[in-house]
Order: structure tokens, then C-alpha cells, then sequence
């Protein structure tokens, strides 16, 4: 079968940033973010993811921002039992952050409730709770920068330094390919820089890949994308 990406977020819009790749072996997702902004945006969050949580073989986290990793608490949840894996930079700041984001979401929907309440209408649950996000933590595995790590079998990855907060990295997948004698080449590119900082090294990746997705928030025009098949030209 072909090797085919879906993007569940991040596509006409910055946040919720998520891929899904599937190959002949199994299904992965680099990222799975939380989506911010307009209320139509974070309405998003509390639907049904657009894939099968049991069905996903393991997660690849680029970094700890709440719009790449965000919703890995309401994955766990709702079945995903596979490992996150992700530097261990980011482990130590999702460790905060998403047990900070399942309480903010518990805090904002009790203030709604009690609206709701005085209203006659119905109460609302939080996208997940601060108990969610602390048990999503344990699925999380550590990998080193620049060491190469299995993902599923046939797909290996390894982790850049992306110069972006502590702990980030850009992704670089080789992807087993039926009929060819060299993997496919794929980097993720999570969020890069700033160019000016004081506390991260400027970002690195090798180069000669098939195919390179990047974020492109400060971009002229964001296009909408659905389900390509990765071949090489």
C-alpha cells in the first residue's frame, strides 16, 4: 500500500497541529494539539478525533506547546495505549503543562456550569481533567537528539535540535518502502526558531529528504490539504 499522511490539524488554521502517517505496518501520529483562538477553533476539541485512538501505534511529539501536544491527555483517554515519544526536554514540560491545561479546562468549565445553571441549560465536561492529563504522562518515553529510535516496524525516526523552547525538535522519518532499495525521507519540521534568542542553539537537520513538512504560521496563504499519498517524484 501507498504511505499516506492526513492532516488532522494545523490546515487552515496555526493550531491543533496533528499528522497522521500510515504504512502497510501500522499508524502513527506526529503531534496532537490542542486547538486555540475563535470559539469555532476550540469547539474542535471536543469532538471525535478523525481516526480510531486504539487503532494509533505510538505518538511522536515534536515539542511541549500546548497547540502540538494538547489533546495527548483526551487521546490516552479515549484509548490510544501506545508510547509517546518525545526528548526529554519536552517530558519535563509536559509534565506541567498538561496537568496545568487539564486544570485551567476543569476551572473553565465549572465557571460555565454555573452559568449554565441559572440558564436551564445542560452541563458541559472539560475536553479532559488535570487526573487525565497526569495518567497520559505515563505514556510518555524519552529518546536522545540525533539517535535513531523505532517507531513501527519499517519506520524509524530521529530527533533534531529545533532551536525553538527547551526540548524541541524537528523530526526526520525513514519509511520502509515495498519495491525500492532506499526508505522514504520525510522531515518534520515542528516549530523552528526564532532566529534571535538567548537559551537555544540555532536549529539542525541533515538534509536530502523526499519530502519536508513545515509549519508555516507567519506564511501568506495556508492551504488546505486531505489525504495525499507519499511517493517519490
Amino acid at each position: 500500500m501507498s504511505i499516506t499522511v492526513r492532516f488532522c490539524g494545523a490546515a487552515r488554521t496555526v493550531t491543533g497541529s496533528s499528522y497522521l502517517f500510515q504504512t502497510a505496518t501500522g499508524r502513527f501520529l506526529v503531534d496532537c494539539g490542542l486547538f486555540q483562538g475563535q470559539k469555532t477553533l476550540k469547539e474542535l476539541n471536543y469532538g471525535a478525533f478523525p481516526f480510531r485512538p486504539a487503532g494509533i501505534d505510538a505518538v511522536l511529539l515534536t515539542h511541549a506547546h500546548i497547540d502540538h501536544s494538547g489533546l495527548l491527555p483526551k487521546l490516552v483517554r479515549a484509548g490510544f495505549e501506545g508510547p509517546i515519544l518525545a526528548t526529554r526536554g519536552t517530558i519535563d514540560l509536559c509534565s506541567y503543562m498538561l496537568p496545568d491545561a487539564g486544570n485551567i479546562q476543569e476551572s473553565e468549565v465549572a465557571q460555565l456550569n454555573r452559568r449554565n445553571a441559572s440558564r436551564g441549560r445542560k452541563e458541559v465536561q472539560p475536553i479532559y481533567t488535570q487526573a487525565d492529563a497526569i495518567a497520559s504522562l505515563q505514556s510518555f518515553r524519552a529518546v536522545d537528539y540525533e539517535h535513531w529510535t523505532g517507531v513501527i516496524p519499517g519506520v524509524r525516526a530521529r530527533y533534531w535540535n529545533a532551536g525553538h523552547l527547551l526540548g524541541s525538535a524537528s523530526i526526520e522519518l525513514e519509511i520502509a518502502e515495498q519495491g525500492s532499495t532506499r526508505p522514504l525521507r520525510v522531515l518534520l519540521s515542528g516549530d523552528v526558531g526564532p532566529e534571535a534568542k538567548l537559551l537555544q542553539p540555532d536549529p539542525e537537520a541533515p538534509t536530502d529528504f523526499d519530502y519536508v513538512i513545515s509549519e508555516a504560521t507567519y506564511g501568506d496563504r495556508v492551504r488546505e490539504t486531505t489525504t495525499p499519498a507519499l511517493r517519490r517524484k
